[in-house]
C-alpha cells in the first residue's frame, strides 16, 4: 500500500487562507491519479478536486474557484491551495491515489489514502 500524508492544517479565521500537502511514499505523484477530500462532522465524505497523471484537474462546485490543486513532482508532493476559506469548509481533509484508468471524484476509486489533517475556520 501506498504511504500518504497530509500536512498544512490548522485553524484559520473565516476569509483566510491554507495550504495543504500531501507527500507519497514514492514515485505516484505524476503516476497516479490523486485527489482531495474532506468530511465534515456530521456529514458524509465529499470529493474536492483531482489531478489525473497527465495533469489535467476537475473541482467539485462547492470549492471551484477558491481552491486549486496542484503538484510538484520533485517533491512528490500534492497540494491543494484553499482561498476565502468559509465556517462550512471545517473539516478534515484526506488525499488519496489510485492508478486506475478512471479518475474521477469517487471514493470508490481510491485504494489509498492519507490519515487526514484538521481545517478549522472561525467566524
Amino acid at each position: 500500500a501506498l504511504q500518504l500524508t497530509e500536512s498544512g492544517g490548522g485553524s484559520v479565521q473565516a476569509g483566510g487562507s491554507l495550504r495543504l500537502s500531501c507527500v507519497g511514499s514514492r514515485y505516484i505523484v505524476d503516476n497516479y491519479c490523486m485527489a482531495w477530500f474532506r468530511q465534515a462532522p456530521g456529514k458524509e465524505r465529499e470529493g474536492l478536486a483531482y489531478m489525473t497523471a497527465v495533469g489535467s484537474t476537475g473541482y467539485a462546485h462547492s470549492i471551484r474557484g477558491r481552491f486549486t490543486i496542484s503538484r510538484d513532482n520533485a517533491k512528490n508532493t500534492l497540494y491543494l491551495q484553499m482561498n476565502s476559506l468559509e465556517l462550512e469548509d471545517t473539516a478534515i481533509y484526506y488525499c488519496a491515489a489510485h492508478n486506475n484508468a478512471v479518475c474521477q471524484l469517487r471514493q470508490d476509486l481510491f485504494n489509498d489514502w492519507g490519515q487526514g489533517t484538521q481545517v478549522t475556520v472561525a467566524s
